[in-house]
Formats: structure tokens, sequence, C-alpha cells
């Protein structure tokens, strides 16, 4: 520990005596009811902000950068083959893409693409190729979405029935995601022309127009038995509370306090009072995460919606598209779907294009009769069903237009948007009561537009172009919106402490896309609808001390198996060292030959011809990778003491080294990839929810201004506490200067934030020198 670790505890105490002040400041805000024609006109106005947004900054990289700087920045996937073609859900034609065996085949390089993205597969343009042959080639491609990712493959769902894949190499590259807007536009287009008497109960409490309905002492004393019988005092409490509740609740759960298995309880509490349930999540992962737990239960009738993100039997074995496959009624389709297999696959082997347009119209009838058939074994599925499991996204789907849920559940509902929680309330049949699970106090949805307003945000929006080149020169600084995020305690709901809303008042409340339902609800009803779990069980006190403190108003706990847990303590072989005897372990570089760089350097150079070139070669490149710092230093540092942890006897597979830089990524891979095989590599904000025992985190910011950029967001700073430090044990590599207080003020959006921001930084350094070895 630092000598003078000592001297900055008075500051410490200083700084968590003052914190609830801005707790009491929070609570005595409150925000008027809404009106709901005016919010939805809102929201379609910021949707189509971000969405040309996206498009405009799709277009730019795409058609001013070579193929292999593009694979370089995670946006597409070089020198690809097929590997099998065959037929999925819906009829659609599933391509898995690999590596060509030409080029050595193996895993796939480092990218960015995740199930759901809209891509387009095309041949791979030549180096010498001039870029309209390239544009050419692109136009002659076919768009799909990614369904399944795996180290060496991917499986793409093509949009086009008619598909004439070219022979040679292939290349993938990911496209602005329209469908999604589409479906959200749907949804707030519905909501906008609703008429006053077609407002469920549930949408006047949402909006402010009535009051939520009050708690019935009997409710919350109901003898409940309980499935689980491990669960702690606030988990019971928060489903007691959420049983009891009418219209909603929201389920305030700190990353490691149980969030998940406190859901399933819920469910099997829901199922025992015989409620229809949909849940939903923003990812696939969030909701096959909720599909695995709730597996283990035998006989829950339950289906899964979508192609899942990870194929684990538990998830395949409730899924869809298997369930239409062997269930009882699968038979109608089974032979059928076999017989458009075998016809896809003979294309291939064609001569003529006679041949070929000959098999594709016995595809049309085989595709048209296979839909008919299938569409009633999925609507049996569904109406047999007592739980339903889809991301936001799927619930849009025709498959639930007409079906009717008790409850709907929303897993990590503080990382999605708004307008995404209303698709399973506003597009299925009807819904009786909302449960949103998450922490506001996390990352926030990521916005592209930076908009404020959606009637201001149009205004010089008149070239995409310009504005996207402004918004990836200011990438880094991103908004954090903190003064409306609360850490107050539960209260009880009862008359005496509800809202007086008014009806007849009204404003758009959401003028940011990144707020929330999770937060305008919190912000609207106070936390008489909330409740909190406090006890984690993922880390080390030390480690819990800070964040509990300066975010959670100290209520968070450590439950007693990890309160001392140690990477010498794991249940395999492991030497007691420097690294495995501690917590947290803080490298100070400052002072030291540590310097970050733009990665502008070769990035399009000899290589990019075997890649597919098109030319620009450093010019380009530093305009997509401009601010994706690297710190080779500090990038060795990172290689060293892995190789320390493994030689400790840690499992590589129980590593994880995580960056918030694409270029200090791909750095780090080329390190750490072939010699430490196992070891997890990503980016910071993709690695959210995922579990490991040692995290280390490469910050890469060490310069003389000592500028941090969006490193100083404080829920960002948060997240990677909780996520990543949320492990059993965690070794941290925190290779980053302490910068002058004055800089901090580039990030904030006021001056009461600035001193929250300010605060919350600085005393993270202090906390980080005080508590963990500091070398």
């Amino acid at each position: 520990m630092a000598e003078y670790s000592s001297d900055i505890l008075p500051l410490w105490t200083s700084f968590t005596s003052w914190k609830p002040i801005l707790v009491v400041e929070y609570k005595t805000r409150t925000m008027k009811a809404t009106d709901i024609s005016s919010f939805a006109t809102n929201q379609l106005s910021l949707l189509n902000n971000e969405l040309q947004a996206e498009l405009a900054e799709t277009q730019l990289l795409t058609s001013t950068h070579a193929p292999v700087v593009l694979q370089r920045a995670g946006l597409a996937l070089l020198n690809l083959a097929v590997n099998s073609q065959r037929t999925g859900l819906g009829g659609k034609t599933l391509l898995e893409l690999g590596i060509d065996p030409a080029v050595g085949g193996g895993e796939l390089h480092e990218h960015g693409f995740r199930v759901g993205d809209i891509c387009a597969v095309a041949e791979q343009p030549k180096g010498a190729e001039k870029k309209k042959e390239r544009e050419s080639k692109e136009k002659q491609g076919v768009e799909g979405v990614v369904t399944k990712v795996q180290k060496e493959a991917i499986t793409v769902a093509l949009d086009k029935e008619e598909v004439d894949i070219p022979g040679g190499k292939l290349w993938l590259v990911k496209l602005a995601n329209d469908v999604t807007y589409k479906r959200l536009n749907l949804t707030m287009t519905k909501l906008q022309k609703m008429q006053p008497s077609e407002h469920s109960q549930l949408t006047q409490v949402l909006f402010g127009q009535t009051s939520p309905t009050p708690l019935a002492e009997e409710d919350l004393k109901k003898e409940i038995h309980w499935n689980d019988p491990s669960l702690n005092d606030s988990q019971k409490e928060a489903i007691r509370f959420t049983l009891a509740s009418r219209e909603v609740s929201l389920i305030h759960g700190p990353p490691g306090t149980g969030k998940t298995h406190t859901l399933i309880e819920l469910i099997l509490q829901l199922l025992a009072r015989d409620q229809r349930i949909l849940v939903c999540g923003p990812s696939n992962i969030s909701v096959d995460n909720i599909v695995e737990r709730l597996s283990s239960h035998k006989g829950i009738p339950m289906v899964r919606l979508g192609h899942p993100a990870r194929l684990l039997p538990a998830v395949l074995n409730h899924s869809l598209e298997v369930l239409t496959k062997t269930s009882d009624a699968a038979d109608i389709v089974r032979d059928i779907r076999a017989e458009m297999d075998a016809k896809q696959a003979s294309i291939r082997k064609t001569r003529t294009g006679r041949e070929r347009r000959g098999i594709y119209t016995e595809i049309r009838e085989l595709r048209k009769e296979y839909r008919q058939r299938e569409g009633r074994v999925v609507q049996e599925l569904l109406r047999t069903s007592k739980v339903v499991l889809s991301t936001l996204h799927g619930a849009g789907s025709f498959h639930l237009k007409n079906e009717h849920f008790d409850v709907v559940i929303v897993d990590e509902a503080s990382q999605a948007l708004e307008a995404q929680c209303w698709i399973p309330i506003v597009m299925v049949g009807a819904v009786g009561k909302l449960v949103l699970a998450g922490d506001h106090l996390q990352l926030p949805p990521t916005i592209k537009s930076g908009n404020v307003k959606g009637s201001k945000s149009e205004k010089g929006a008149k070239d995409p172009k310009k504005k996207a080149e402004k918004k990836s020169k200011s990438s880094e600084e991103a908004s954090d919106g903190m003064e409306k995020l609360s850490i107050a305690g539960d209260e009880p709901l009862t008359q005496g402490n509800l809202n007086n809303n008014s009806p007849s008042s009204s404003s758009s409340s959401s003028s940011s896309l990144e707020t929330t339902l999770f937060d305008r609800l919190l912000t609207l009803h106070g936390p008489a609808i909330k409740r909190m779990l406090t006890t984690q069980y993922r880390m080390h006190e030390r480690i819990m001390t800070f964040p509990s403190a300066s975010l959670y108003d100290s209520r968070l706990q450590a439950a007693e198996p990890v309160r001392a847990r140690l990477l010498k303590d794991l249940p395999y072989p492991v030497t007691e060292t420097d690294d495995t005897r501690e917590p947290l372990v803080f490298w100070d570089t400052q002072g030291g030959d540590f310097p970050e760089k733009i990665e502008d350097d070769d990035v399009a150079g000899p290589s990019s011809s075997a890649g597919g070139g098109g030319g620009g070669g450093k010019k380009k490149a530093a305009t997509l990778l401009s601010e994706s710092k690297i710190n080779e230093n500090e990038a060795l540092l990172v290689a060293y003491h892995v190789g320390n942890l493994i030689q400790a006897g840690l499992r590589p597979e129980d590593i994880a080294v995580i960056t918030p830089y694409n270029g200090q990524l791909a750095l780090l891979s080329g390190l750490l990839k072939e010699k430490f095989r196992g070891v997890e590599l990503g980016s910071v904000d993709g690695f959210q929810g995922r579990e490991k025992e040692a995290v280390v985190v490469s910050l890469v910011r060490s310069n003389a201004e000592g500028e941090v950029g969006f490193l100083g967001e404080r829920r960002r700073l948060n997240g990677w506490f909780f996520f990543f430090l949320f492990s059993f044990n965690v070794f941290f590599s925190f290779p980053l200067s302490s910068p002058p207080l004055r800089r901090f003020f580039v990030v904030v959006s006021s001056c009461l934030l600035a001193l929250h921001l300010l605060f919350f930084l600085r005393f993270f350094f202090f906390y980080l020198s005080a508590r963990s070895s500091f070398i």
C-alpha cells in the first residue's frame, strides 16, 4: 500500500459524507405527467436523427476506406469462404462463412460483429482494383443478418431468396441496422396515434397520467413458498414487492447482486399464480442467460423466439427453430425442409443459368408451402407456452401480435432505449404489468447522433457526412446525464408518498435517447416503485468499498464466501505470489515511458493489398482510426502480467484483458492470442455482463496534458468497476496518470455534475492508491 494512503483518508471520508447531499437533492425533483402523443412524436424525431447518423457514418466509412482498414476497425472480415449453405427458420438461406483454406484457415480476425447485425456478403475486391470496380462488386453482394458468431465461423441469414454466391474469396462488411429503427418507428407511430380511450391503466401510469395503485398491506404480508431457499432478504423483498405491485415495479440490481437469480424466482412465483409471462432483454445474451437458468426447472412450457446468441443446449432445446423441428407437429415441415436443403445444395453444381432458374422456381414453390406449414406449427407452440422469451426487438414479431400476457419482464432495462421497451407493451395483444430490472447507474444505451432534443437536433443535419465526421471526432466525449440518476433508498408505496401528478400537465419528458424508461419512471414516481438488491456475490470486499460508497450510498454488502476470497484461494492449485495474494493491483505509470499514440502508423500499408485494398493508405486509415489510441509499452506490461498470472497457475480461460480502444485491442491481440490461447480479449463496453476470475484493464491514456476523453464518464467508470472488478478476484492494471482537475470539465454538462464527476474520478485514484497493492 502506498505510504501516503493514510493522508488521503480524511479526503475519502469527506467525499463519502458529501455524497448524500446529491441524493437528497434528487429526491426533491419530480417530473410532470407527459402527453403521450407529444412523447411519441419527440421519440420519432430522435430515432430518425439516430438512424441518419448511423447511416451517414456507415456510408462514410465504407465508401472512403479500404477493406483492410475496415477489418482493423472491426467493421469487416476478409478472406472468407462458404463452409456450408442450408435452410433456416422461415425458409431463410443460412450461409456459414469461415477463413478461406487457401490463406490458412483458422480463427476469424478480431471483429465487432454480433448476433442481429445487418451485413453484406460480397466478392472480395482485389488490391489493384479501382474504387468504381470495388463499388460494383459491393452492389452485386447480398445483405443479411448475423445469426451466429463463433471463433472460426460466422453465420448469416440472407435476405434474398435466390442467391448466387461467387466462388472466390468473400468479405463481410457491417451495414447500418435500419431494420431495428423500422420496428421502433412502427411502435412509436402506433403509440402516437392511440386515442385516450385506448390507453391502458399501465400506459397511463408509465406516463404519469395516473399514480401506481397503492400496495395493499395484506399483499405484502402474504406467505410465499420460496422455490430457492438461498435467496437473501433483499431478493425476497424485491420479489414480494413485485408480486404485490399492480402496474409497474423496478428491480435495481447492481452487478453481482443476483438479479438474474431473482428474476428466475419471480418467474416461478408468477407461474404458480397461473400467469403468462413475456421475458425480454435488449440483447440476445441478456435473454439467453434467463433461458439457461430457467431451463434447469423441468416442466416449464416455454419458447425462445429469435436466434440464440450462444448455441448452448439449454438455449437450443427451447428455441423456436429447434422446437419447430422436434415437436410433435414438426413432421409436417421436416420433409419439405429436407427437400429445400437438397435443392439449395444442388445450385452450386449447376453449369447454366437455365438450370439455376429452374431450381429457384422449385425452391420458391417449396418455400411458400413451407411457410404455411411452419406458421401452423409456430402458432400451436406459442399457444401452449406459459413463458415466451425474446429480445425487445423480437417482441414486435407478427407471431405475438395477438398474444396476451399478464406480465412483461424486461431485463437489463437500463441498457435499452425507451422506445425498445415499448415494443412488448404496444405491439403484442395485451399486457397487464411491467417489471423492469437493471441498474441505471451503469452505462446507458450507446447513442451516435449526440442529439439533445428531437425538434432541435434536425437543424444542421442536412449534410449527414459532415455530421458523421463531426461525430467521429467527438466520439470520446460521452454525455453522462448523471443529474437524473438516483441511489436513494427504497420506500414503501403508499397513498401518502405517491407523487401528485396532474394529467393535464403536458411535457415531452424524454429529451434524449439516453434517458431510459428505467430512468424516467424513477424520476416520475420516485423510489417508491423500486427495490434494490444489496448483497453482492462476486468480489472481494476491498474492491467493493469504493463503488458502493460513491454510487450506492454504502448499501452494498459482500456475501461471506467472497468477502475475503483471493486468486490463491481458487478451487484449483494457484501459487501464492504478489499478484495472487492481492485483490486489487494498481500499476501507476506516471513518470514512466508509457506515451499514448494515435493509431495511424502503417494501418493500411503493404498488407492492404492482401486484404482487398483500394488506395488512400495512411490518410484514410487515420480518418477511421483517428480516435483509436494505442500504448505500446503498456501493452507489453499487460502481456507480462498475464504471463505471470498463468505461470502462477491461473487458467487462461479465467483471464480477461479489456481496453476501451480498438487500436489497443488489436495490439494486445497480436501479443496474447497465440501465446496465451484461452485468454479472452475485448472492448470495455462489449464485455458487459461477463465474469472472469482475473481481469486486466488497459486504459491506454497517458499524456502530458492529462486528457482522458470519454474515460471520464462517471457511469462508464462504474461499469468497468462493476462488470470487470466484480469478478471474484481481480488483477487491475490501471496505467493512467492522475490528470489535472481542470481537464475534467471537458466531459461534464453542468456545474453540479462537474463537481460530482471531479470528486468521483479524483477519489477513484485516491482510493486505488490507498486500498490497492501499489506498484
